[in-house]
């Protein structure tokens, strides 16, 4: 697939090849170059939900962050494709101990900025579901209500889960105040896994929103591989409250929910749901 329209006006050459990379969930993405030796990346969908890439824009933004990790520029923003800067990919496995040390500073130093209120200013997308962004005082009031069991909304999901863990899930959101303590709203990327992290370091593909620094750190924590070295240079810059280690399985429920609304049951999603809910309930 090849389409001039996207780089039009860009200054960027005319493109010469297109090559699929792995674009996620929501998107076909690809690879450009062009006459002048330059290259973009092209994120597309043959039928987006509305403002998903001016979203996502958005989203980027919002995370150049002073000191903070390095995000692609957007280059164009369309209904139904966005364009931005070129910042590679490489397999994490294959970064060294800098990396992470790196990375763990700049994640911290973004998790610094904060707000009085827990959400966002808008609704935007996880993966192709809407992620509610309501702000909210509560922290545990809305890590409950549109972080967990606002999955029992999407009919995948829901079918999925049986009715005692449907109900087990209710009972584990509403004790949250007494398994979680108080954590500022920082701004977190929202979708932290392995394949949203790139040299630079850089991110990408964010769901950004103000919530609990280790919700972000429970997602990376569940994709394993992630060094001490890591969590180390985190705490120099953004101390964390002692048993967090504990906790992040609890919170990464929110992610298996995820992949439970998206897909179904894989990767043994509801298998790791029960038994995050047999430890908390």
């Amino acid at each position: 697939m090849l389409t001039r329209s996207w780089l039009d006006g860009l200054d960027l050459g005319d493109p010469v090849s297109c090559d699929p990379l792995d674009g996620g969930v929501a998107n076909k993405t690809y690879r450009v170059r062009t006459t002048l030796g330059r290259s973009a990346i092209v994120k597309t969908h043959d039928d987006p939900p509305p403002r998903l890439y001016e979203l996502e824009a958005d989203g980027l933004n919002a995370l150049r962050v002073p000191g903070g990790f390095a995000v692609p520029e957007v280059l164009r923003v369309a209904a139904d494709f966005l364009v931005l800067s070129d910042l590679g990919s490489a397999a994490l496995a294959d970064q060294s101990p800098d990396f992470w040390r790196d990375a763990g500073h700049r994640l911290a130093i973004q998790h610094q900025q904060t707000s009085d209120k827990f959400g966002y200013h808008q609704d935007n997308y996880l993966g192709l579901l809407p992620q509610r962004n309501p702000c909210t005082s509560d922290g545990h009031a809305f890590f409950a209500e549109h972080r967990l069991l606002r999955f029992l909304e999407v009919p995948r999901c829901y079918n999925a889960l049986p009715a005692t863990d449907r109900h087990r899930l209710e009972r584990v959101a509403s004790r949250l105040p007494d398994l979680i303590p108080d954590q500022p709203a920082s701004l977190l990327h929202g979708d932290l896994w392995h394949g949203n992290l790139l040299p630079g370091p850089a991110l990408i593909d964010p769901a950004v929103y103000y919530g609990w620094p280790e919700a972000e750190l429970s997602m990376l924590d569940g994709c394993g591989n992630i060094p001490d070295t890591f969590y180390t240079a985190y705490e120099e810059l953004h101390p964390l409250t002692e048993g967090w280690q504990a906790r992040l399985p609890l919170l990464h429920l929110r992610e298996h929910l995820a992949v439970l609304a998206h897909f179904g049951n894989t990767g043994e999603a509801l298998t790791k749901i029960q038994q995050t809910l047999d430890h908390f309930s």
